[in-house]
């Protein structure tokens, strides 16, 4: 369903400036964690399931991060919160987990070890999204 509210100057500003920068690490990380969740599960699928799983999960949380922040208008940003969330959620549950209990994660996902193998960026990424989108927020309600 479209978002056909009118978007105000602060709404614009989701996707300008840093929110632009994040609408493209975001696309970066969709289609790197998709594209190499798919190819596992495709050639290697018995071996680590859940991790592989994860990973594709983690690229569409990325791809509707991603199209949340690049649009404008309250229901976009909606959804880049709740994506934001999710992630945020999935990142440090998927990476402590992944500690914890490395036998549950034989290969690694997007998310192990707080995203230690993509230089913590999907530890890093959700806090500022979410920052980014407070921000907005609050412009947009003065």
């Amino acid at each position: 369903m479209p978002d056909t509210a009118p978007a105000s100057d602060a709404a614009k500003t989701l996707r300008t400036g840093p929110g632009r920068l994040l609408v493209a690490v975001y696309g970066v990380f969709a289609l790197a964690a998709t594209a190499r969740g798919a190819y596992q599960l495709a050639t290697r699928f018995d071996e680590a399931p859940v991790a592989y799983l994860l990973s594709v999960l983690a690229g569409v949380i990325y791809l509707v991060a991603a199209v949340g922040l690049a649009r404008a208008g309250r229901t976009s940003r909606r959804v880049a919160l709740v994506s934001c969330s999710v992630e945020m959620v999935g990142v440090l549950v998927v990476g402590a987990a992944s500690l914890l209990l490395p036998e549950v994660f034989p290969d690694d996902t997007v998310w192990s070890g707080f995203g230690s193998g993509y230089f913590f960026i999907p530890l890093v990424l959700p806090a500022l999204g979410l920052w980014w989108i407070l921000h907005v927020h609050r412009l947009d309600r003065d």
